[in-house]
């Protein structure tokens, strides 16, 4: 399981009020359509149906969900001291991303409370009360796709510039589409995993093996 060092910030976001943050913690927050301040973050799952599973193996999550802590004690979650709330990281870039399993990277918004935990690839460690999914990409790890990109040979153009088509704007991407759910599900977590910190050695489960408790 992902683990963070030194607690940065606690704050509350998924309201109007900007969330009074440094300047590096700062750049990843964006608003909704509403003007609600969230969490921008990245996480990977293995994807079952319309639910999400950490690599772990913990307890599955919908697309839209507050975390509850599972031990039963008498903290809200997230708490500093326990692993309760909705794990994810800051960037799909930081080192330790799993190669060579069939998972889904998730772009995810967090909101309620919010802790900020230095992380030791370089990032930022984020564990929320509320996640929402906003965007699913089943898709070749981030390393190698840019390995593919950089070996790819470009056609020869005859006056030496590249055309480019620019991509489609990804649904809910940023301030401006992103929209959260009015209401969602309770769920006790204690067991969620941005899934960067698999080692080499760790077996790799099958999607299908998974129990989905």
């Amino acid at each position: 399981m992902c683990s963070g060092d030194r607690l940065v910030a606690d704050f509350v976001a998924g309201t109007h009020a900007q969330p009074d943050l440094s300047v590096e913690l700062g750049k990843h927050l964006t608003t909704t359509v509403d003007g609600l301040w969230v969490v921008w973050a990245h996480k990977v799952a293995w994807q079952v149906g319309d639910r999400f599973v950490p690599l772990t193996g913990g307890s599955r999550y919908p697309v839209d969900a507050r975390a509850t802590c599972r031990r039963g004690g008498a903290h809200d979650a997230p708490d500093p001291g326990c692993t309760c709330g909705f794990h994810a990281l800051s960037s799909q870039r930081l080192p330790g991303l799993p190669t060579g399993r069939d998972c889904t990277a998730l772009t995810v918004a967090l909101s309620g409370r919010v802790l900020a935990f230095d992380w030791r690839g370089g990032g930022v460690l984020w564990r929320a009360e509320r996640q929402t999914v906003v965007r699913i990409e089943r898709s070749a790890p981030v390393a190698r796709a840019e390995a593919f990109l950089a070996q790819r040979r470009h056609p020869d153009d005859p006056d030496g510039r590249l055309a480019a088509v620019p991509a489609a704007t990804p649904r809910d991407s940023g301030p401006v589409r992103l929209d959260l759910p009015v209401s969602c599900p309770v769920l006790p977590v204690c067991d969620d995993d941005a899934g960067w910190c698999l080692g080499s050695g760790t077996p790799e489960p099958s999607p299908a093996s998974l129990v989905l408790a």
